[in-house]
């Protein structure tokens, strides 16, 4: 039987994943109980058996299995000998058997387990309708490394992070993700196909991709089963895939013990949209639904936990009345690691050529407190109130009035600086003024001001100023 999914995570972890699809099942015809080889999925530490809905309908028949000892017994839950019966949404059963229970034997590389179908003759007698052995290989690798043509699938700009940086190729293989060296920002992404494990710290994982399905999934269709309640949505979403994780004991997970195996299960679903008119109803979308287990085995007293720390906001900075200064300065160059002092004034530039200035706050430690640009603009004296005038920035973002419009600079804590926040930087493209009635070009200097103010970012104020695209 082919394997669905598998995962060698740390504490004993197994997982399997597979895709569940209304299944037929004729229980009145016993010779077709057992025909459907994707009723058996083998994992690393046990093997499951699935009962299509329906099976329980009919008390005709009855399930057994024998032990190791040849003694047969209905399929019932049995923990002490790992074996575990559960139900899932959709009304189909789970029957979980441990390769190290009571009912399980290995011969030849492989894991047997014997499987009857027992009914009742004219007569009233029971009788041995059908038997079946199932069959699971022995040594099961960790979870897969995806195929190449899996993980060619996904263009760059769809790519997700599987791990967080730095991660080497066999860590990310063996999360069942695909892995390129040329990438320096994503070497390690979700391939195209569902993706699941569970964490050694008791999180389900799970990443889909909408092209699981033909035709291909609408993932804001994709759900828990057991709905939206807190901290069960996506955790990342783009056009190509979602991702949901979440602790073990969260979201609807049922729990189970099984002998020495802790056994977790969720399922995630897809709604479709149908379309209803008086003569009928249609639609147009896939059918997926996803069921997951996650089975650790337990040491002693010990159960994976997941942790979550709720700490409160931080206090706000102490305020009180005082100078607040900045400064306005003109960079050497885009690197704007150098810049022109009060003795290098004027500058000469070209017309055209890039001016690179920076606006910052002075003296002030607290990274709450945020730089807001107003308006900047130039003027050919040192008065800022002088009638002529150039507009730079307008509310914070570049005058579209301009056909050579200035360039705000993104920072980040990568920038090196300590306080980004404290930092506006922008370049503008070196101008001179013209007479508006003789259109000559006026001699003399171009000043430079701008209006600023800071901002103390909290709930109720982002301190974000948002420009509008430029066409």
């Amino acid at each position: 039987m082919s394997v669905v999914g598998r995962s060698g995570a740390a504490l004993g972890a197994m997982l399997f994943w597979v895709f569940l699809s209304p299944l037929a099942l004729v229980v009145g015809a016993p010779g077709s109980v057992f025909s459907d080889p994707s009723l058996l999925t083998c994992g690393q530490e046990s093997l499951q058996l699935t009962l299509p809905l329906g099976w329980e309908g009919n008390a005709s028949f009855l399930l057994t299995t024998w032990d190791t000892e040849g003694k047969v017994h209905a399929l019932q839950n049995d923990s002490d000998c790992g074996l575990l019966i559960s139900g899932t949404p959709d009304g189909s059963r789970k029957v979980l058997v441990s390769y190290t229970g009571c009912y399980v034997f290995e011969w030849d590389g492989n894991y047997l387990l014997l499987v009857g179908l027992e009914g009742t003759d004219a007569a009233g007698q029971k009788v041995l309708l059908e038997e079946t052995l199932l069959k699971c290989p022995v040594g099961l690798p960790a979870l897969d490394a995806p195929s190449s043509s899996v993980c060619s699938a996904v263009p760059s700009q769809d790519r997700l992070p599987c791990a967080s940086l730095p991660v080497s190729q066999g860590g990310c293989q063996v999360r069942g993700c695909c892995y390129d060296p040329r990438d320096r920002v994503k070497p390690c992404y979700f391939g195209n196909t569902v993706t699941a494990h569970c964490t050694p710290d008791g999180q389900f994982s799970i990443a889909v991709s909408r092209h699981v399905t033909l035709p291909p999934l609408v993932l804001d269709s994709v759900h828990l089963a057991s709905g939206y309640s807190t901290g069960c949505v996506p955790v990342v979403k783009n056009n190509a895939f979602v991702v949901y994780q979440f602790p073990l004991s969260a979201c609807g997970t049922t729990f189970q013990m099984s002998g020495d195996q802790a056994i977790y299960e969720n399922e995630l679903e897809a709604s479709r949209d149908v379309k209803t008119t008086s003569l009928g109803s249609v639609s147009r979308d896939s059918t997926f639904r996803l069921h997951v287990r996650c089975s650790y085995s337990i040491h002693g007293s010990s159960i994976p936990l997941s942790v979550q720390v709720f700490t409160l906001p931080p206090l706000p900075a102490v305020s009180q009345p005082g100078p607040l200064s900045l400064e306005l300065r003109v960079a050497f160059d885009e690197s704007y690691t150098s810049y022109y002092t009060d003795n290098d004034y004027p500058i000469v530039r070209t017309l055209k050529d890039p001016v690179y200035a920076e606006v910052k706050i002075l003296q002030r430690t607290d990274p709450d407190l945020i730089l807001v640009l107003h308006h900047c603009w130039a003027t050919p004296s040192i008065n800022p109130q002088q009638q002529l005038q150039w507009p730079v920035l307008v509310d914070g973002c570049p005058y579209a009035g301009d056909n050579y419009q200035t360039q705000l600079v993104t920072l980040s804590f990568a920038s090196g600086l300590l306080f980004p926040s404290h930092y506006l930087r922008f370049s503008l493209y070196t101008f001179t003024f013209v007479d508006s009635t003789s259109q000559e070009k006026l001699s003399g200097l171009v000043y430079l001001h701008c209006s600023a103010s800071v901002c103390h970012q909290s709930v109720r104020e982002s301190c974000t100023t948002t420009c509008p695209a430029r066409a």
